[in-house]
């Protein structure tokens, strides 16, 4: 990666490495200025940071914080500690103070970066149960450093470097190890402490020596960082976007991301599940309002753009005749819902959770290749992903080039024939830090790592995810309920943002579900039904009747047994938080918190279960 870095800054000194919008409140992505960083001075600021590290006399290894969303001086951060043979600890910005002291006195850190004001307030506020920093830079100079002495502005802490620190620098760098710590990653953790997971420089080599394979970027490329930093996902993909010489476009605020897509206009982004499902529910939901003939015209397009992808993706040429029909259908709709995303991607990875097939389907037939995929951080991210020909939508995709993957059938799950998904190759972490017991349970005697996955192997080789083992509830009738897939069908519905299926040691399926408040608002308006706040329009009986019929028209449609469908909801004034500690910083459920935030709501859907 260094090695790439130098090259570029020698052979194209002055193109773009990086850019990022003016920090204002005020402004949308889309009329905010746009500051750029070209290869030469991104890896001045590189080597000028590593210098200032090496000032404070930080031996090699030692383990450096970066608490901060995503900012120019992240990268410029994390590549100096490579530089330097540190080893960056990214924490999650939205992480609670209590979580980040956890994990900088587990890690012993010295120095710790932060981003805003948030990360730096609860950074002093938990001094006193940080005995080993002792210093705190500050990437964003309008943070209000309220005269701690331990704190310095980032500008200013990459003056400190000198020509003393340059030979101790040039050692560093002669003297790298493919064994030598990259990072160490804290899984955020549905249950319990965060496990740090060490990767190294050998495990990060192997997994871009597979995506070399499958995917194919250069310095024309743009892509836009939303995602947070801190998870390996998007951390792996810029790394990669940033070795291969392409630009990276760091977004601070992902609420903004709609607006950025058409400032920025990437030609290739990775992305989650639901950034896709509201914008597939955003155009159906204009669909169904818009005039029949509007309508007509969307369904034949679809029509003709599903058929034509069908055929590329079995690796055909289209006809001359379905080529023409596909582009009068994209001239007249496709193109105008491509220009919500900036109009230029090429394709998208995405990961992260489960993305329906119907949804990915719809954005392959509007020319928007979605690469599915499916990986952990302990695996360097990807462990499968889409082929660009013969790829299966309600699969994962087929394992990366090096690495392999194997289901042990002896493990319960819902679904016959799965069972865990287990991985094994170059890409899987060297354990658990300072954790040799998780580290040992979390292999099999003969060296394959535990995804806690379950799923199955098609004949075609591509990899199906059928659920989270440790979310697997089983009914009080023996029945195996994986939440996932019924979470993510519901979640499809234009007037549904988030589920929680409640299922474990009980004789039916319930759900608690947070409508889409914009949606049911507006339905609220157009039917003049009167409501105080949230609480009162959630239990009215307008919007009760209106859910109800919602879920019964999803799920009778579906290919649920009966035994796996909702029975029973109740409707949240809210939505799950991470500030509840209801999400981990990736978005997912923290199940056991729901469970106790809302154990009244929960036992009165079972208040007369044997009646159900």
């Amino acid at each position: 990666m260094l090695d790439r870095l130098d090259e570029r800054a020698r052979s194209i000194p002055q193109q773009t490495a990086i850019r990022s919008a003016t920090p204002s409140a005020n402004l949308r992505p889309d009329q905010a200025q746009w500051q750029e960083i070209n290869w030469q001075q991104f890896k001045q600021k590189i080597d000028q940071t590593s210098l200032a590290l090496l000032r404070h006399d930080l031996p090699a290894q030692t383990k450096i914080g970066i608490w901060s969303p995503n900012m120019p001086q992240w990268p410029v951060a994390d590549l100096a500690c490579q530089q330097a043979r540190l080893v960056s600890v990214p924490l999650y910005p939205t992480d609670a103070a209590q979580q980040a002291e956890y994990i900088l006195n587990e890690t012993e850190t010295p120095l710790l970066f932060v981003g805003e004001q948030t990360q730096y307030d609860n950074t002093v506020k938990s001094l006193s149960s940080l005995p080993g920093l002792k210093t705190i830079v500050v990437f964003d100079p309008s943070v209000d450093l309220k005269d701690c002495p331990l704190a310095i502005y980032f500008d200013e802490f990459i003056q400190q470097g000198s020509d003393a620190e340059q030979a101790v620098l040039d050692e560093r760098r002669s003297t790298r190890s493919k064994d030598d710590l990259y990072t160490l990653i804290y899984t955020s953790g549905t249950t319990g402490d965060p496990k740090g997971v060490k990767l190294d420089y050998a495990n990060m080599a192997a997994s871009f020596r597979a995506h070399d394979q499958i995917i194919n970027l250069s310095p024309e490329d743009v892509s836009l960082c939303f995602l947070p930093l801190s998870h390996i996902f998007e951390r792996g993909w810029s790394s990669y976007v940033l070795r291969m010489g392409a630009t990276n476009v760091y977004l601070n605020d992902p609420k903004q991301v709609s607006d950025a897509l058409k400032a920025v206009k990437p030609t290739v982004m990775c992305t989650v599940p639901r950034l896709l499902e509201k914008a597939y529910d955003g155009i159906h939901k204009k669909v169904t309002t818009a005039s029949p003939v509007k309508r007509m015209i969307f369904n034949k397009a679809m029509q003709a753009g599903a058929a034509n992808m069908e055929t590329l993706r079995e690796g055909s040429n289209p006809t001359a005749f379905r080529k023409l029909v596909n582009r009068v259908a994209d001239k007249a709709v496709f193109s105008k819902i491509r220009d919500k995303l900036g109009g230029q991607i090429r394709f998208m990875p995405c990961g992260g959770a489960r993305l329906d097939p119907d949804i990915n389907r719809f954005f392959h037939a509007i020319g928007i290749n979605i690469k599915a995929g499916y990986g952990m951080t302990e695996t360097c991210a990807t462990v499968t992903c889409f082929p660009d020909k013969k790829f299966e939508f309600d699969t994962c995709g087929t394992s990366l080039p090096g690495i392999q993957i194997r289901i042990d059938d002896t493990v319960e799950t819902e679904t016959p024939g799965a069972g865990e998904i287990q991985v094994k190759g170059d890409t899987v972490m060297r354990g658990y830090y300072k954790k040799p017991e998780e580290t040992a349970k979390a292999f099999t005697n003969d060296g394959w790592l535990h995804t806690g996955d379950a799923g199955l192997i098609e004949k075609s080789g591509a990899l199906r995810m059928t659920g989270r083992i440790k979310e697997l509830m089983k009914t009080s009738t023996g029945k195996y309920i994986a939440p996932g897939p019924i979470e993510g069908m519901l979640g499809k519905n234009q007037y549904i943002e988030q589920v929680a299926v409640i299922a474990d040691d009980r004789s039916f399926v319930t759900a608690l579900i947070v409508p889409t408040f914009e949606a049911i608002e507006e339905y609220a308006r157009a039917h003049n039904l009167s409501y105080q706040d949230r609480r009162e329009l959630v239990q009215h009986s307008k919007i009760q009747a209106l859910l109800k019929k919602q879920l019964d028209t999803v799920q009778s449609g579906s290919d649920l047994a009966s035994y796996q469908q909702v029975k029973k909801f109740t409707l949240l004034p809210a939505e799950f938080s991470i500030e509840q500690k209801e999400l981990t910083p990736t978005l997912k459920l923290r199940r056991n918190v729901i469970a106790e935030n809302y154990k009244q709501e929960i036992a009165d859907m079972y208040k007369q279960e044997a009646k159900v």
